[in-house]
């Protein structure tokens, strides 16, 4: 399978420590929700899960253990994301997991670079970890990064800035335990900006 990217620990219970996960599936098209299995899962042990079929969830979280949420709908693109306890407010954590159609390009939303140039900020490294965490997850996923500039400014610059962009997420990638045969990338600069393309 191969799905196309458009760039634009230890277990401790105790209720003290309690956090609810709120979650809810939604089509990344039309924000619908939409009802999919659900599996969450201690990372990266994978020795505590749940599974849930419905387009609402909840479960709770305890100590410092890192969780995997992944969702699957007929028709779409299996989606996850990675939660943390560090990522809670007043003991919440709200999760959206958005599910892109079949043959629709997913986007990251998260990733963000500065102003010509192709450094990743911090920002970005959660939905990166989420990606690594679905890509070892379900290790038959190979992957396209897509990198795109905006169309102002030196043609050929915009070509070069997007390819170091899809190589620097690459690089992430691979340097996270994600075999480099893996991912694929291409750059497009300027050149197809607002568009959709297959995967």
């Amino acid at each position: 399978m191969l799905v196309l990217f458009y760039l634009t620990a230890h277990y401790a219970r105790s209720q003290n420590s309690e956090i609810i996960v709120l979650g809810k599936v939604k089509q990344a098209i039309t924000g619908k929700g939409i009802v999919a299995k659900v599996v969450y899962k201690s990372y990266p042990t994978g020795n505590l899960s749940e599974t849930f079929n419905d387009s609402v969830f909840t479960f709770s979280i305890f100590g410092s253990a890192k969780y995997f949420v992944t969702a699957e709908a007929p028709d779409h693109v299996k989606g996850g994301i990675l939660i943390e306890p560090e990522d809670a407010e007043n003991k919440r954590i709200n999760i959206e997991i958005e599910l892109t159609p079949t043959g629709q390009t997913i986007r990251l939303n998260h990733l963000i670079f500065d102003a010509g140039k192709d450094v990743i900020k911090p920002t970005s490294f959660n939905e990166l970890d989420g990606l690594v965490a679905m890509m070892k997850v379900d290790p038959k996923m190979e992957i396209q990064l897509e990198g795109h500039t905006d169309n102002v400014g030196n043609r050929e610059r915009n070509m070069e800035l997007s390819q170091k962009r899809v190589t620097a997420v690459k690089k992430y990638l691979s340097s996270n335990g994600i075999s480099k045969s893996r991912i694929q990338t291409k750059a497009f600069g300027g050149t197809k900006t607002n568009c959709e393309r297959q995967l």
